[in-house]
């Protein structure tokens, strides 16, 4: 079916849809959960905060219902706004790895249309919820589905798409939640009260129910799993709209299966071969704190543009915008300049700027936001480097489970994330101060990792450890 041609572009643009919801959903606090003025209203003469004030009244002049207004969120109950968000990336975790397993047991599309079904589902039943447990439960649902959703999308794509395009493709497949972020405060600004823009961000997804007929089985898990008809089926059609032969097609994949299953197996890891050497120990351990970086400072900084007043849907848009840009500068960097630079500069780019805020007065909103896009600008070219570095520093015979570890770490920094945004309202700086300590570390230690950028992929543990030693080959095919 060739590397790149007409199937692929058309099948990747189908699949590319689901990360606009992914956007919706994972960003979607920001407005649910907007900073909200109050004051007690019964008694009307104590503290705000007093335990004798038994009735709040918000300025309902923004929003005028938000989770906040609808449950009384606010003093010793304000860390829940936040906890529902550590809840649906805790949520996303757990969907990762159960539609991961899921789909190397049943195939890629239909665990990805069930995920975007109940993603759907459970997104529009959360609208209703009139008690906020069980508001969180289903957030939590559909984070789960959200998960699902992503993992399996990046999957087929990635197992699609010929190995001279997974490089870009592996950027491109982040620009659509880049448009989706830039969609959200235009949501929010024509819908304030949280329930109708909680169905408006949901509804969407019933779209992609259409997936079931839209979207192929990867033909590579067909081959793998020996339904050699079907795979040779879908790869037929595939060469026939990319104008390539298809006369071999299907006597190629009855000849691979068979030499696949006369060869068996000479080198297998497990999860404790990323720590048991030195090498290893130290490029595993570094790669797990910068992704942990990413997934701390992007959706932790995306959220405190939310707090830090003025226009709240100006902010976001801003910092939304410049995401598209720092994906497609991405691309050039990490192909013109190599992994390892492009992740110090851009993670260097962030801890600066937010740094920087530490230095300017919380009443100059201009250049906070300022700042704050900067850092966004960072972390849009950092998520996407770290997924290809990793993906290239760890050997094969344990790729995923370095990936999978590593995504685990970066789920763990977006669970903090809210806390650590939501310190804006006690300490102006602090927030601005560890989101940008961390991305400075995290370059810091990146000086420590090898060049990746055309260099063979290690297949072996001893392929693993010996990569990024002075005068180590690797013993790979692609070596040579």
């Amino acid at each position: 079916m060739g590397q790149l041609g007409i199937w692929h572009i058309w099948t990747c643009a189908v699949i590319f849809l689901l990360k606009f919801p992914v956007a919706w959903h994972q960003m979607a606090i920001i407005f649910l959960s907007p900073p909200m003025d109050f004051k007690c209203a019964q008694p009307p003469d104590v503290d705000k905060c007093s335990r004798d004030c038994k009735q709040y009244e918000y300025n309902r002049s923004v929003f005028t219902e938000t989770i906040v207004t609808q449950w009384n969120l606010v003093c010793d109950e304000a860390y829940l706004a936040n906890l529902s968000q550590t809840l649906f990336m805790l949520g996303i975790l757990v969907g990762n790895i159960l539609f991961g397993i899921w789909a190397d047991k049943l195939g890629r599309r239909n665990p990805l249309v069930a995920a975007v079904i109940i993603q759907l589902i459970s997104g529009v039943i959360t609208a209703f919820a009139p008690w906020y447990w069980l508001f969180l439960i289903l957030k939590f649902i559909t984070a789960m589905a959200t998960g699902g959703t992503m993992c399996t999308s990046f999957v087929i794509v990635m197992e699609i798409i010929g190995p001279k395009w997974r490089e870009v493709f592996s950027v491109v497949y982040q620009i659509p939640f880049n448009m989706g972020h830039l969609l959200l405060p235009l949501f929010a600004y024509f819908i304030r009260d949280w329930r109708y823009f909680q169905f408006a961000i949901s509804i969407p997804s019933v779209i992609l129910i259409s997936y079931y007929w839209l979207v192929p089985e990867s033909p590579r898990w067909l081959f793998t799993t020996g339904k050699i008809d079907e795979a040779a089926v879908i790869l037929e059609k595939a060469a026939k709209q990319n104008k390539l032969p298809t006369d071999h097609i299907r006597s190629d994949l009855e000849e691979a299966s068979k030499r696949n299953a006369s060869e068996g197996k000479t080198s297998k890891g497990d999860m404790t071969d990323l720590f048991k050497t030195l090498n290893m120990f130290k490029k595993t351990v570094i790669m797990i704190f910068n992704w942990f970086v990413c997934g701390l400072a992007f959706f932790g900084v995306a959220q405190y543009m939310g707090q830090i007043g003025g226009n709240i849907f100006a902010n976001v848009a801003v910092g939304a915008a410049l995401e598209l840009p720092g994906t497609l500068v991405c691309i050039f960097m990490m192909k013109h300049l190599g992994r390892k630079i492009t992740l110090i500069s851009s993670n260097t780019l962030t801890g600066i700027s937010m740094l920087c805020i530490a230095f300017v007065s919380k009443d100059t909103k201009w250049a906070i936001v300022a700042l704050s896009s900067a850092g966004i600008v960072g972390m849009s070219i950092s998520f996407p480097t770290v997924y290809l570095y990793g993906a290239e520093l760890f050997p094969t015979v344990v790729r995923n489970g370095g990936i999978g570890i590593c995504s685990v770490s970066a789920r763990v920094g977006s669970m903090i994330a809210p806390f650590v945004a939501g310190l804006s309202y006690s300490y102006h700086t602090l927030p601005a101060i560890i989101f940008g300590l961390t991305p400075l570390v995290g370059a810091a230690l990146v000086f420590l990792l090898p060049e990746t950028k055309g260099q063979p992929l290690p297949e072996t543990i001893q392929d693993g450890e010996t990569f990024g030693k002075k005068d180590k080959k690797i013993s790979t095919v692609e070596a040579g």
